[in-house]
C-alpha cells in the first residue's frame, strides 16, 4: 500500500508469467504434437515447406523398414527413429515423450514439447512467486496485527500454501525434464532401458539363443541387469549439453528466442532424423557382446 512502484512490479510480473503458461498451454492443446504418417501433401523438408513425394520415393523408399523400430505394425505405415505408437491416441507421434492425461489427454510429441517445458517452468515460477510474496505478506502481517484486516492473513496462508505445493509437485516435473533436455532424452526412452535392445548392432554368429535384435521376455535375470546398468551410461543421443538444449529450443530467424520466451513454440527440424551420439554404437556394440557373453555362460 502507498507504493504504486511495487504494486505495479508484482502486477506486471504475476500477469507476464500467468500470461506465458496460457500461451504456451494452448500450444499444447491446439497443436499436432507431430504427424508420424502424414499424406504425401502434408509432408515438409527441413526448411519447414512442403514437398511432393515422388512416386518413385513412394514405391521404392531409401529406407528398410523392415528394420526393427522401422515400422509400425498398428498403423501399418513407416516410423521414423525415436517415433512411438501411442496405445491411447491409437497413432504414431514424431519424439514421442509421454501421454500426457492433465494437458487435454494429447500426447507430447516434437511439436510440442517445448511449449510443454515451457508451461511447467512458467507455473513453476508463478507459484514459487506468488508464495514469495505470500509468505511475505504474512510476515508482515503477524508483526503488525492491527495494521491489516482480520482475514487477510487466512487469504496470505491459504495462497503461500498453494503457491508452495505447486512449486515443489510441478517444479520437480520441470526439473525432471530439463534434466531430459540436457542428456538428450524422451521420457519414454527414460523410463524404458531394454529400448537399448532395438539398436544393437547385429550379434556375432555363435552358438547363443537370442533372438537378433534380442528380445525383452528372453532375457535372463543376469542379462536384464547388464541391460539396465548399461541404459544410464548409453545415452545414444546426446550431443553435448549446449547441442542437446538447441536441438529443443534452438531457432532459425532473427530474434526467434522471443517466440521462444512467449510459449515456447516447437521443436526444429523434421522430427525424423536426429545426430547420434560418435560413441553410442561402441558402446551398444560392448553390450551386445555381454549379452551374448551372460547367454553362453547360462
Amino acid at each position: 500500500m502507498h507504493q504504486p512502484v511495487i504494486f505495479l512490479t508484482h502486477l506486471v510480473a504475476t500477469y507476464t508469467l500467468t500470461f506465458m503458461a496460457f500461451s504456451s498451454l494452448i500450444v499444447c492443446l491446439a497443436r499436432d504434437p507431430g504427424p508420424a504418417n502424414a499424406p504425401p501433401s502434408r509432408v515438409k523438408n527441413a526448411n519447414g515447406e512442403e514437398a511432393e513425394m515422388s512416386l518413385t520415393e513412394a514405391l521404392m523408399p531409401d529406407r528398410d523398414f523392415s528394420a526393427p523400430d522401422k515400422w509400425c505394425r498398428k498403423c501399418w505405415a513407416p516410423k521414423a527413429e525415436r517415433t512411438h505408437h501411442c496405445s491411447i491416441c491409437n497413432r504414431c507421434v514424431l519424439k514421442m515423450d509421454h501421454h500426457c492425461p492433465w494437458i487435454g489427454a494429447k500426447c507430447i510429441g516434437h511439436r510440442t514439447y517445448p511449449a510443454f517445458v515451457h508451461f511447467l517452468l512458467s507455473v513453476t515460477l508463478l507459484s514459487m512467486y506468488i508464495s514469495s510474496v505470500s509468505f511475505r505478506a504474512l510476515w508482515f502481517a503477524f508483526h503488525h496485527p492491527f495494521v491489516v484486516h482480520e482475514f487477510t492473513p487466512v487469504h496470505e496462508l491459504g495462497l503461500a500454501f498453494a503457491g508452495a505445493v505447486f512449486t515443489l509437485v510441478v517444479g520437480s516435473f520441470a526439473a525432471y525434464h530439463i534434466y531430459l533436455i540436457f542428456t538428450n532424452q524422451t521420457t519414454v526412452e527414460n523410463i524404458a532401458p531394454f529400448m537399448l535392445l532395438r539398436h544393437l548392432p547385429p550379434l556375432p554368429r555363435t552358438g547363443h539363443s537370442l533372438s537378433d535384435p534380442p528380445l525383452e521376455p528372453e532375457l535372463s535375470s543376469v542379462q536384464r541387469r547388464i541391460v539396465k546398468d548399461a541404459h544410464g551410461q548409453i545415452l545414444i543421443y546426446d550431443l553435448g549439453w549446449k547441442k542437446n538444449f538447441a536441438q529443443v529450443f534452438g531457432w532459425n530467424r532473427k530474434y526467434g528466442w522471443l517466440f521462444r520466451l512467449w510459449c515456447g513454440g516447437a521443436s526444429p527440424g523434421d522430427g525424423k532424423h536426429f545426430p547420434r551420439n560418435p560413441r553410442a554404437d561402441e558402446m551398444l556394440a560392448k553390450l551386445a557382446h555381454e549379452l551374448v557373453k551372460a547367454d553362453l555362460n547360462t
